[in-house]
């Protein structure tokens, strides 16, 4: 069979080229997993906030900084809590990041200058009965929701998520607290919670901005 054209040198150069960059500048840093160029997160801690200003984006700002984490650069990833992954308390997590910081976090959020207008944001959390599995994570940013009514539902989302990916055999049309019981006699699903913040809208159209976050610690 013919070789196409360029194959094997492009081979060899990336190799050579590869040499030569070890030899300049080191290999690569190797992950916790041994992957070299990655990393995996070893904790997570979750936080919330809530911040009001007459400028949307200042009302942001403060939301973080009501969440202790405005000083971190952050970085919105998706849905994967990581295996072997451990939650810290928000307290001890936050004395972690140090300003400027890049970290990553999957976050939920949800702003209003509608006087008294309801509005939540949550993030949902489902982790397997084997720690050596990963888990998901869930956001969920409403209006006309209730603080409780949308911790449920992010909740919701990241269980169904995990029982898909574990076969778990259940009904998406019953309610929540009866597929519970699914993946509790299953016993593959160890633990779901949820953080959120809601808020009114407030009295006088400043903007309201609500955060909940899973921040990640590397």
């Amino acid at each position: 069979m013919a070789r196409k054209h360029g194959d094997s040198d492009g081979d060899e150069m990336d190799a050579g080229a590869s040499k030569k960059h070890r030899k300049k500048h080191g290999a690569l840093p190797e992950s916790p997993l041994g992957a070299p160029g990655t990393f995996v997160p070893k904790a997570m801690f979750f936080t919330n906030g809530v911040g009001v200003h007459r400028d949307r984006l200042t009302s942001f700002e403060l939301s973080l900084r009501d969440a202790g984490v405005a000083t971190a650069n952050l970085v919105t990833v998706s849905s994967i809590f990581p295996p072997h992954c451990r939650i810290v308390p928000r307290k001890e997590g936050v004395k972690l990041i140090q300003p400027g910081q890049i970290t990553f976090c999957v976050m939920a959020r949800q702003d209003t200058n509608e006087p008294n207008r309801l509005i939540a944001a949550s993030i949902g959390l489902a982790r397997p009965a084997d720690s050596s599995l990963y888990g998901y994570l869930s956001e969920h940013h409403s209006y006309g929701e209730t603080g409780k009514k949308a911790g449920d539902y992010a909740e919701d989302l990241a269980a169904t998520m995990l029982a898909t990916t574990l076969g778990l055999d259940f009904d998406p049309a019953k309610a929540y607290d009866q597929r519970k019981e699914v993946y509790r006699m299953a016993g593959k699903v160890l633990h779901t919670k949820s953080i959120t913040q809601s808020s009114e809208g407030h009295k006088d159209g400043m903007w309201t901005t609500v955060v909940a976050l899973g921040v990640f610690v590397l």
